[in-house]
């Protein structure tokens, strides 16, 4: 068993990480103290997507013996899967009191536990943030760890815990209008196009607006909404990047339990094509959001890729064949 540094990477615009169960990296600084108010205050666990029910539940069985009151539990990649996914997750972490995360990796030799506190605001966790993380071949001793070190530390006051682990909660993304169509007030209005802020990434991103045929801005990522709007701005390009039928999910389409894989519009060499891909892999999908009242415009097919560069060519295909553009 040690005690590791564990990173997190929230990029203010797009999320370009990689999304899967080691997904959550370059963000936190292993501090070796766990937060004050972990034995008093909720909790909401993230956890790799390959963790077993019966992990699960061996985890909350363990922290509800520790004292910590984990109210709550989502997959990584659901929780970090954009901007607005984000920024709904912190509203609604707001809203039930969650002071502290414990984020929950597996890897195949390993598995680490991080705990760390609730920063309130949309970015859920600052940069260089405190962290106390264990890592050991074993869950079990993960747990007896933390648990010794909490015990150790603070007197346990929360007493009356969940005995199930809640894993199914809906958290509500959009909170506009849902449109599975294009926006068509884009031929008028201007489209706010958030840089990545690394030089490469904005690059590719400059070449790939060119082929869109209205108005667009490339703006940095840090200029907040409600002055891109001042800026004469109605619409901005969203993203989201997770596993697809979470992307789908987040994005309020339905999806069957017992799919194992997905079907998306792409398009090569100006043809549409449709792509299998399989359920456990990491997509891209974009869509455009209207800032003024949140309205969302998802266009007329699911057009997730597994890259963001193809997902936003089939974005812009999509749109510009909807509107029958050459």
């Amino acid at each position: 068993m040690k005690i590791v540094h564990i990173f997190f990477l929230l990029v203010p615009g797009f999320l370009i990480a990689q999304v899967n169960d080691q997904a959550v990296v370059s963000r936190l600084k292993s501090a070796g103290a766990l937060p004050e108010k972990i034995l008093n205050t909720r909790s909401a666990v993230f956890y790799s997507p390959n963790l077993t029910k019966k992990e699960i539940d061996e985890i909350h069985a363990s922290l509800s013996r520790t004292g910590v009151d984990a109210v709550a539990y989502f997959e990584i990649d659901r929780v970090f899967a954009g901007r607005d996914v984000t920024l709904a997750f912190s509203e609604y972490f707001t809203g039930r009191e969650i002071s502290n995360f414990v984020i929950v990796e597996k890897s195949d030799a390993t598995y680490k536990v991080a705990v760390t506190a609730f920063n309130g605001h949309e970015d859920l966790i600052e940069h260089d943030q405190s962290a106390w993380v264990v890592e050991d071949a074993y869950l079990k001793e993960t747990l007896r760890v933390l648990y010794s070190t909490a015990i150790n530390a603070y007197r346990k006051q929360n007493l009356l815990i969940g005995d199930v682990a809640e894993t199914r909660l809906s958290i509500n993304v959009i909170t506009g209008r849902r449109t599975e169509a294009f926006a068509t007030d884009l031929k008028v209005d201007r489209l706010a196009v958030q840089k990545f802020g690394d030089e490469k990434l904005d690059r590719e991103l400059e070449e790939i607006m060119k082929d869109y045929p209205f108005k667009y801005t490339l703006v940095e990522n840090t200029i907040p909404e409600t002055e891109l709007r001042k800026q004469g701005m109605f619409y901005i390009l969203c993203m989201i990047h997770s596993r697809g039928p979470v992307a789908k999910q987040l994005l309020g389409f339905e999806v069957g339990e017992a799919e194992t894989a997905l079907v998306s519009v792409t398009y090569r060499n100006g043809q549409e094509q449709l792509k299998t891909i399989p359920a456990s892999t990491p997509v891209y999908k974009f869509y455009a959001r209207q800032i003024q009242f949140n309205n969302v415009f998802l266009g007329t097919r699911w057009d997730a890729d597994v890259t963001w560069q193809q997902a936003l060519k089939n974005f812009i295909m999509g749109f510009k064949r909807e509107l029958r553009i050459n």
